[in-house]
């Protein structure tokens, strides 16, 4: 009788350890980092109708894919009977201005200062800064100075970008590079253009 009792009761706890121990998705989740491991997780868990979405800020936007753009990489949480996970997380913003380069290896600081002056007023009179670039810069850029959108410090230097990140649209400011006697007038043509993009693994169950 007692061998039959502890028979049962260790069936019971087999049950019952078998049950706790079978991870929930967010458990299984968290073990997963990037796409080819969700990749293979979705083709084993057929079942849970797993997902994978790719998401960009300003195009996709009904509640759930704001609030996951809202996200960082790594986040897990869940909405009802469904679970997401953010895999990537990618965030540039772009800028774009116009510009007129005045070369100081070839003029001296009060040729540059005078110019830097000339220009500006030009410009307050309201002659188009494009016709402008066109007349006084020393670079030969065939763009009438426009940078077109640009990103990074392998485009422009980094004193160029951080300038016009600094700026609003339509104003005109100086940068100076002074290690290469680089010295920019530049006009920012355009609000920033920030993206953001992310992949989310999605699944049913919590």
């Amino acid at each position: 009788m007692n061998v039959s009792k502890n028979v049962l009761a260790g069936l019971l706890l087999l049950a019952s350890s078998s049950t706790f121990a079978q991870a929930t998705v967010t458990d299984q989740f968290k073990a997963i980092g990037t796409v080819q491991q969700a990749q293979a997780w979705m083709d084993a868990n057929k079942t849970l109708k797993p997902a994978l979405l790719h998401l960009s800020a300003g195009k996709d936007t009904s509640l759930i894919d704001k609030r996951l753009l809202r996200q960082n990489k790594g986040d897990i949480f869940s909405v009802g009977y469904v679970t997401y996970k953010v895999l990537e997380h990618t965030e540039t913003v772009k800028y774009r201005a116009n510009y007129i380069f005045l070369d100081g290896g070839s003029l001296s600081v009060s040729q540059i200062d005078s110019l830097k002056k000339l220009i500006t007023q030009k410009a307050a009179a309201g002659t188009p800064f494009d016709q402008l670039s066109d007349q006084y810069t020393m670079d030969g850029n065939t763009t009438h100075g426009d940078t077109g959108w640009f990103f990074g410090e392998e485009m422009m230097p980094k004193e160029f970008q951080d300038a016009v990140a600094a700026h609003k649209k339509d104003e005109i400011f100086f940068v100076d590079v002074s290690e290469k006697q680089w010295h920019y007038i530049v006009k920012k043509t355009y609000d920033d253009d920030d993206k953001k993009d992310i992949t989310v693994l999605k699944a049913n169950g919590r």
